[in-house]
């Protein structure tokens, strides 16, 4: 999309609320083309539970973007990202870590990248603090602390993620004129790579036979597997009585909650065993936990699908029975966190524009990307900034860009979360499941991958021909 770089100056501004990834993406498309970005982040002014620095795009749950194989969905829409020139998702890649067929990142070192990236941009202002609601006239409102007012912008896109502040969250509940919804999102924790039992642990990707993979590998036989499973039931959470698992997100279920399912519901879950062999045994073990790497140099390790809302003592005595983790020391303990979002299908029109009436009597139009608006996951996040950067871009140009394709990831992870007919709408990835069927249907399930990823990618191609040039 090299052709859509445009550095034409002028006098337009726009307001982008949150730097997170959604965020960060937005404000690096528009001010590449020559466009005034105020980038408002409450960080580190206001902190949350979960963040620990003051870096754009931190990440929070995982330092994983999923799979970069092309007939995968994440693997598709990573595809599409570097078709529409994501800045972002270029910061991940030159930040990459081992991590198999995933795209997985040193977390650190990519939101450095970013935020530097949008420090050396001219036409960003990078303002830490608050924003605790829109004027009628479309001026951003700010904390009064800040002692800091602003004119109105000419467009303005909230980005500010599922951890929105309670005064932002309030007033944009007030401004959907919807009941806000919720759901619990929780991260799993980090170890320490030279506390870990290098005897037990083993290295080796799924799949891929013998010798050194990706992932480290911590096996259990059938009956340490059944006394950590007992242990993990009866262990200490952080919310009791009034948590309620049907406000988990289905994707990021706590490790205690998959095994209250059924005993071995995470040997088939997140601690399954398939295509891996245990080198001290010569055989598949009955369950395994994956360590995925955190860093670029490999000193801290994630415990794959081990999100959890156990507290921080119990964390530590129950994941230590985890061969080779007997002496883990922990750089970080999973955390569990509220998540909030709007009702994207009642509120959102294709553009990612905001519809309540409230919403269209401020004569500045209001966009919503990244998680709070009601999609989920890193890279889905990515691509909602950027085509909600588009969207701004053309109405600022006097043009409406017709609706992604349905046959991309992205296109149709779009036509699902703003379809007025989806109800109960929880947030959701990319997958082939809300994409257009095949016609004829292909029975074979890695060939039929494979038709929608080229399929798309044709899509996609056209799309950005035809209809992107205008923005020139």
């Amino acid at each position: 999309m090299d052709n859509l770089k445009s550095n034409k100056a002028n006098n337009k501004v726009i307001d982008v609320i949150g730097a997170g990834l959604a965020g960060s993406e937005a404000a690096l498309q528009l001010a590449k083309r020559g466009y005034k970005v105020r980038l408002f982040e409450m960080r580190p002014v206001v902190e949350t539970a979960v963040h620990k620095t003051a870096y754009c795009a931190e990440l929070v749950c995982s330092n994983s973007l999923k799979s970069t194989k092309p007939d995968s969905a994440a693997g598709m829409l990573k595809q599409e990202l570097n078709d529409l020139g994501s800045y972002v998702l270029e910061c991940a890649y030159n930040n990459r870590v081992a991590a198999g067929g995933a795209l997985a990142v040193d977390r650190e070192a990519f939101a450095q990248e970013v935020t530097r990236v949008i420090d050396e941009c001219p036409t960003i202002v990078r303002i830490n603090a608050e924003v605790i609601g829109i004027t009628s006239e479309g001026a951003p409102v700010v904390a009064c602390e800040s002692e800091q007012s602003f004119d109105p912008a000419d467009a303005i896109l909230v980005a500010s993620g599922p951890l929105t502040s309670d005064r932002f969250a309030a007033f944009m509940q007030e401004l959907t004129g919807q009941d806000q919804l919720a759901f619990y999102d929780a991260a799993a924790p980090v170890v320490m790579a030279d506390s870990l039992d290098r005897t037990k642990v083993f290295s080796q990707s799924r799949y891929e036979g013998e010798g050194e993979g990706d992932y480290l590998n911590a096996p259990f036989d059938k009956e340490s597997y059944e006394h950590f499973i007992e242990e993990l039931l009866g262990a200490d959470r952080v919310i009791k009585r009034d948590f309620e698992t049907a406000d988990l997100f289905q994707a990021c279920q706590p490790i205690e909650e998959i095994a209250r399912r059924g005993f071995d519901a995470p040997r088939f879950g997140p601690l399954k065993p398939v295509g891996l062999t245990d080198p001290a045994t010569g055989r598949r073990p009955w369950a395994v936990v994956q360590l995925r790497a955190e860093d670029a140099h490999r000193q801290s390790f994630n415990l794959v699908g081990f999100q959890t809302n156990l507290t921080f003592p119990e964390q530590k005595r129950v994941f230590r029975m985890i061969p080779g983790l007997e002496q883990a020391e922990f750089a970080r303990y999973g955390v569990m966190h509220r998540n909030t979002f709007i009702n994207a299908p009642l509120l959102l029109d294709a553009s990612l524009r905001l519809q309540s009436n409230r919403a269209k009597a401020i004569p500045v139009p209001i966009y919503i990307a990244g998680q709070f608006g009601g999609t989920e996951g890193y890279c889905e996040a990515i691509a909602s900034g950027l085509w909600a950067a588009l969207n701004v871009l053309a109405h600022l140009r006097g043009y409406a860009l017709p609706a992604l394709p349905k046959e991309t990831a992205f296109g149709a992870l779009l036509a699902y979360a703003t379809n007025s007919k989806t109800v109960d709408y929880q947030p959701m990835h990319v997958n082939f499941g809300i994409m257009e069927p095949l016609v004829p249907h292909i029975r074979n399930k890695r060939q039929r991958y494979a038709a929608y990823a080229e399929r798309g990618t044709k899509a996609m191609k056209v799309y950005c021909e035809k209809e992107l040039q205008v923005l020139e």
